[in-house]
């Protein structure tokens, strides 16, 4: 992130635009919404700029830049016609440490100006780093359509609530709670509606009932964060983030979906990479007990679906067993959005009439998985951590009566930008992927869907690599 969002508070402060065309009168139409002494220098100016400043708006001095211009300024916003004359501007304004605008030109320019939604006192400013203006437009488009015109007034009035649940509400974690329960209840939904004396009953109603309940009880969320697109998250694991106070997440869970939690929540990886130290599960366990113990709202953030090879039902267990609340919130598992990022339908009318899901990695002295049913023609296998024990998986599905041309894919790092999809057969597969130089995270699919990956691939498509006549 090359840019640091801020938002300056420019009451009483000087603000310096150089230009007076229309796209420095753009610029002015928005620096007026604010409290900014506002100073405009140019030796030709647009017919309102002398209206404007005619009525007391801002100060205008027709004439040429001059480097004292820049005394006593808090910010400088660059906009005529000659590029070298704007480069020579954010170079004073830089050699004094004022930040500097310099108008389509962001190499030149310290900051830059958002594409803004106005519900004064909440601002949204979205930017897309200079590179295309017009996609900030747009997003700012829709995100008018989304965002309640009253939103404004609704912030004032939570504003006004404060004063109370300071006086009423022990500590942060109550007063947060309160207000969550305000602006997601009916409170601001009759508040949107224009009832605001409704909202206030409802609102001073749940400050009674806050203030005199015992601290709330901790409670653990386990959440599914899918294969790795954060655009993949569910809803509902969306609000679980942004009201968490602590994360609990896997070595492999995206960063994209961490970056949607909310900004104050602590974050603690428990993961652990396959022959390397790491939290053990019963640490894990402790620690989620400990803190919803402490009435924490914890989230058990991992990838794929934790019910599917992610232990989360021994968690559960623990937690059922400490009688902490939970719940669950499941999430895309890896073999269906590896799959379908990879397009190769894991079942078919033509081609696949079952789908296994096999934990490659085998526990201890537990059982072997019925690679007879495995190897079954018309069945579509997928293999979980399978790369370390590949040539394993190989000889017991060729050994129970697999064919050795049967189709055979490795999907890496699915349904990111990195996705790598390496196909091959029953035979050449260990071959392909050393040769292609695989690392984990990893599935392997066995079964005669895979062959549909070369006319259905959508994703990342120029990535693939078809091995299949590897010798």
């Amino acid at each position: 992130m090359n840019y640091f969002p801020v938002f300056f508070d420019l009451t009483g402060q000087k603000v310096l635009v150089v230009g007076g065309g229309d796209v420095a009168l753009r610029k002015i139409s928005l620096l007026e919404r604010t409290s900014a002494l506002i100073t405009v220098v140019a030796p030709d100016v647009a017919p309102e700029l002398l209206a404007r400043a005619a009525s007391g708006k801002l100060t205008l001095a027709i004439r040429e830049f001059i480097p004292a211009d820049l005394d006593g300024v808090r910010l400088v916003i660059v906009a005529t016609s000659r590029r070298a004359v704007n480069r020579w501007i954010a170079n004073l304004s830089e050699s004094r440490n004022i930040p500097v605008n310099v108008v389509d030109d962001p190499e030149a320019s310290r900051f830059i100006v958002p594409a803004i939604i106005d519900r004064d006192p909440v601002l949204v400013a979205v930017s897309t780093g200079g590179t295309s203006p017009v996609l900030a437009r747009r997003l700012r488009e829709r995100l008018e359509a989304l965002i309640p015109r009253r939103i404004g007034e609704l912030a004032l009035w939570l504003k006004a609530l404060r004063s109370a649940s300071r006086r009423k509400l022990r500590g942060t974690e109550e007063r947060r709670r309160f207000f969550e329960a305000i602006v997601d209840g009916p409170a601001a939904q009759r508040f949107a509606l224009g009832d605001a004396q409704g909202a206030r009953r409802i609102a001073h109603q749940l400050l009674a009932t806050t203030s005199t309940a015992p601290r709330a009880a901790g409670d653990v969320t386990l959440v599914g964060a899918g294969p790795g697109d954060p655009e993949l998250l569910t809803l509902k694991a969306l609000r679980a983030l942004q009201d968490a106070d602590v994360i609990l997440h896997d070595r492999l869970v995206a960063p994209e979906v961490l970056d949607l939690a909310r900004r104050d929540a602590a974050r603690i990886c428990v993961g652990k990479a396959a022959g390397t130290a790491g939290t053990t599960q019963e640490e894990i366990n402790a620690l989620l007990v400990k803190l919803a113990n402490q009435g924490k709202r914890v989230v058990r953030l991992k990838g794929g679906d934790p019910f599917v090879f992610g232990r989360g039902g021994e968690e559960l267990q623990a937690l059922a067993k400490a009688q902490i609340n939970f719940s669950v919130v499941p999430g895309i598992t890896a073999a269906l959005g590896a799959a379908a990022y990879a397009g190769i339908p894991l079942t078919h009318r033509d081609f696949a009439h079952s789908v296994s899901f096999v934990a490659g990695q085998r526990q201890g002295q537990g059982p072997e998985p019925d690679w007879r049913a495995l190897a079954t023609p018309g069945a579509t296998a997928v293999f979980y951590m399978g790369l370390a024990r590949l040539d394993h998986i190989v000889e017991k599905l060729l050994q129970h009566g697999a064919s050795a041309t049967l189709p055979a894919g490795i999907i890496a790092q699915a349904t990111t930008p990195n996705q790598r999809v390496i196909t091959a057969t029953l035979a050449t597969i260990i071959d392909a992927s050393s040769k292609a130089n695989v690392a984990s995270p990893a599935l392997l699919v066995v079964g005669d869907v895979v062959a549909l990956h070369s006319t259905l691939a959508w994703f990342g498509a120029s990535a693939a690599v078809d091995l299949s006549r590897t010798a």
